[in-house]
């Protein structure tokens, strides 16, 4: 004989989509296919946003970085090709987090990267 289970498979799937629903305002955290509907929606709004998440950070690191290299009279596109000229192979991540953390150490790094080009 076939082993049974105690739970019914429709509702175990129910039960996933209203759980993943919790919170949700009126209908859309209580009724199966408005439920279903709005968890479908924010799955996409999630999996789409874990890319634009990486943009947006690169974008603040890049405003940081210009920020304080103009305050070393140079421009954020002089500043990164004079240090790809001196073979400085820091990432934007690392340089935005020098920029606000060691300015001593990003001015000597604008002090190459002048140098350099």
């Amino acid at each position: 004989m076939p082993r049974v289970k105690k739970a019914v498979k429709s509702r175990e799937r129910r039960k996933k989509i209203l759980s993943a629903a919790k919170g949700y305002r009126g209908g859309r955290g209580t009724l199966l296919r408005t439920a279903k509907e709005t968890v479908e929606r924010a799955l996409k709004f999630a999996y789409r946003d874990r890319k634009v998440r990486k943009r947006e950070f690169r974008s603040l690191w890049i405003m940081r970085i210009n920020a304080a290299a103009r305050e070393h009279e140079l421009s954020y596109s002089r500043f990164m090709d004079g240090l790809k000229r001196a073979n400085v192979t820091l990432d934007r991540k690392a340089l935005a987090n020098l920029a606000v953390s060691n300015p001593e150490a990003f001015a000597e790094l604008v002090k190459i990267a002048k140098e350099a080009a």
